[in-house]
């Protein structure tokens, strides 16, 4: 029996059936994902502690070993690295192919619970872990500069502006913000001054730690009536540091400000980016799994004359990489290879039929 034949004798159910299979490929053709890289879930995880004013061999014996103590504990770690260095500990942690990456992240939060103890008491946080994959590199990264204000004004302006607005559109997984320099005040010590007045700097240590507290102060509770105190003891100014008393001399108070030069500045001097040798902030943006790189892209692009007005008009806002440049080509090629195909289909149909 020829098989052409049954489709010769119905050409209505044929055209219907050709019809079908167009309709079901366009919607195929729609769902497909777009990305760099084939969505993979890597069992890796990275767990990163900050100590700031630590140093390397501090940072190793007192954060890093205690962490890798109970992490060669979990069952199906293959390999753990390590890196130690001034104010920081980053710890990599592969498993094996068949540990589920969920499971392994319970596993390093669980490890990390137990090691709270060994870790030192002052840390700032405590260890932050996150998943290492490849295919969730930045598909966009933007840079904002300025060449009236500060870079500590200018993070602000991105932390408050411009990341909130965008971490709020569909598609978007994370955005992360390097670069800036958040504001502080550096109480920068007179050796000379300490030693005349007896002092020492553990002393200035726990004057300034003592007055810039921010606890609960507890409430008052009446048969009547019931408050709390509201209050903060927290400074956020050099001017409101200097007139600190650290001691009393001969009856009169010693004032910060006679033993240190107390000014505002930034938390790390040495952090920066630049953009073509222009002070910037550095904004990353990461999709979700799964999402569409090119339809989150376009959303991002639409946003940011929004923002931009949103902005003061000295902050400038530049696109500086954009991986969908190449997917885009690569979608292209793809679309003109399906239309080719479908046209090549077409004529050898009306050639030999």
């Amino acid at each position: 029996m020829n098989p052409s034949r049954l489709f010769i004798l119905r050409p209505v159910a044929t055209a219907l059936s050709m019809v079908a299979i167009l309709l079901a490929g366009f919607i195929a053709y729609r769902q497909l994902p777009v990305s760099a890289l084939p969505q993979v879930d890597y069992p890796t995880i990275q767990v990163v502690t900050f100590y700031p004013g630590a140093g390397p061999d501090v940072m190793a014996s007192s954060v890093t070993a205690p962490l890798e103590r109970q992490f060669g504990q979990m069952p199906g770690l293959n390999q753990m690295t390590s890196t130690s260095s001034g104010g920081s500990s980053v710890v990599t942690l592969q498993f094996s192919l068949e540990l589920n990456l969920d499971v392994a992240e319970q596993e390093v939060q669980a490890a990390i619970n137990a090691a709270s103890t060994f870790l030192p008491r002052d840390l700032p946080s405590p260890p932050v872990y996150s998943k290492v994959n490849p295919a969730d590199a930045p598909i966009l990264t933007l840079a904002l500069t300025s060449r009236t204000l500060p870079l500590s004004q200018v993070e602000d302006l991105a932390e408050t502006r411009f990341a909130q607005k965008i971490s709020q559109l569909s598609g978007v997984g994370l955005v992360s913000i390097s670069g800036g320099q958040r504001p502080a005040v550096r109480i920068q010590a007179n050796p000379r001054a300490l030693s005349a007045y007896g002092l020492t700097l553990e002393d200035l240590r726990v004057v300034v730690s003592a007055a810039n507290v921010n606890q609960a102060k507890g409430g008052f509770d009446g048969p009547k009536r019931s408050s709390i105190i509201n209050a903060t003891d927290q400074l956020l100014s050099s001017k409101e540091y200097q007139p600190l008393i650290v001691t009393y001399r001969n009856g009169a108070p010693v004032h910060l400000s006679d033993v240190a030069d107390v000014i505002d500045d930034v938390e790390n001097v040495k952090q920066a980016a630049w953009m073509n040798e222009v002070p910037a902030v550095i904004v990353n943006i990461q999709r979700q799994p799964g999402a569409n790189v090119i339809d989150v892209v376009d959303r991002i692009k639409k946003l940011l004359p929004q923002l931009q007005s949103a902005l003061p008009s000295s902050v400038q806002v530049t696109v500086l990489t954009d991986r969908t440049i190449s997917i885009r080509a690569s979608v292209r090629d793809v679309q003109f290879e399906l239309m080719l195909a479908v046209a090549l289909v077409i004529m050898v149909i009306f050639l030999f039929l």
